[in-house]
């Protein structure tokens, strides 16, 4: 996970030259835009005038400030949002040459968004659960307590484990009742990016909170594409809403770039719904699928994730501005009251 502060000031600076940055510098509610009628007109265009009522127009500039606002909102708390919006990773200790993970699973009430609050189930208390980060052969222990009232299970999505480890309550293991504890261990085995997530009452409980990514990285990393930042863009729905790293627009935060760096995203869909992702003025060079380098890595600049995949991607930050970056079906990313839900951005600074 990478972060860099960013004040207003600068940001409004690079957004100014942007479409996301039109009019965010100016806070007061536009005057009513006048209604003309031209000396000629088209059929469609005569329509479109005769129904430009003193009602539609004012019900038009209400909506270009609730869009407005938005991205206003955005701005102001992106420097706050960008400190918990990105990966925190789970800490562990050290048994011998084993790396020891303590995890509890709680009720919580998650903020989606200013002023929208949602029942969610959490692994130490956040949604996303922290990501795990380890080392290809590192040995695992990961100790899990359930304080949910209702039973759950932790499955480590594209994880090489013993069978007895996967996770899955009456296949693989008894489910972990409210007030007990299971304990998981296992080597890591292959690389790339994973995720875990409740695998009981699943479309209920992932959905609800109890996701998170867990990253092996490569003994040799040789082979790994060259990168100078490393995010994760967890994809939900459902319970917890469209969101992106459990916050939905404009309480996102945005990706960092200074021009001329490369941006590794990683992303993994644990909705129940597909999202194409699209970054605006840019390819993404797609280099691993589930975990695993793709023999042809492609460019893409909308990207369909179904649920349960994930896709890493390089981006090559040669063009200074803010980029909208979102979820390309729309009613995931924009309303008549602006942007909302699975929006995020790419801000690319000259230095």
């Amino acid at each position: 996970m990478s972060d860099e502060n960013m004040n207003r000031r600068k940001f409004l600076t690079i957004a100014g030259a942007t479409s996301l940055g039109l009019g965010i510098a100016a806070c007061a509610t536009p005057p009513l835009p006048a209604v003309q009628q031209q000396s000629t007109t088209t059929g469609a265009q005569a329509t479109a005038a005769a129904t430009a009522t003193p009602d539609a127009a004012q019900a038009a500039a209400e909506m270009d400030v609730l869009h407005e606002q938005g991205v206003n909102d955005f701005v102001k708390n992106l420097e706050q949002n960008n400190k918990t919006f990105w990966s925190q990773l789970m800490p562990y200790t050290m048994d011998g040459d084993t790396k020891v993970f303590e995890i509890t699973m709680t009720p919580v009430k998650w903020e989606v968004q200013p002023g929208t609050t949602v029942d969610g189930f959490a692994y130490n208390g956040i949604i996303p659960g922290p990501e795990i980060r380890v080392t290809e052969g590192d040995k695992l222990r990961f100790n899990v307590k359930n304080d949910l009232p209702q039973s759950s299970s932790i499955h480590w999505h594209g994880i090489h484990l013993p069978n007895k480890m996967d996770g899955v309550p009456y296949v693989t293991q008894p489910p972990i009742r409210p007030g007990e504890s299971f304990t998981y261990e296992f080597p890591a085995k292959n690389p790339g990016s994973h995720m875990y997530h409740s695998h009981h009452n699943a479309a209920d409980q992932v959905t609800r909170g109890l996701l998170g990514a867990f990253i092996i990285e490569p003994k040799d990393k040789s082979a790994e594409p060259a990168h100078d930042s490393d995010y994760a863009m967890i994809l939900n729905d459902y319970n917890v809403g469209l969101t992106i790293n459990g916050k939905s627009f404009p309480a996102t935060g945005a990706i960092m770039a200074k021009k001329g760096e490369k941006v590794r995203v990683r992303f993994m869909n644990e909705g129940l719904q597909i999202h194409p992702m699209h970054l605006h003025g840019y390819y993404m060079d797609v280099t691993h699928k589930d975990g695993y380098p793709l023999p042809a890595p492609y460019k893409a600049d909308v990207l369909n994730i179904a649920p349960g995949e994930r896709y890493d991607v390089i981006i090559q930050a040669n063009e200074p501005g803010v980029w909208a970056f979102h979820c390309h079906i729309l009613t995931h990313a924009e309303s008549p009251h602006g942007m909302f839900g699975m929006v995020t951005a790419l801000i690319v600074n000259e230095t």
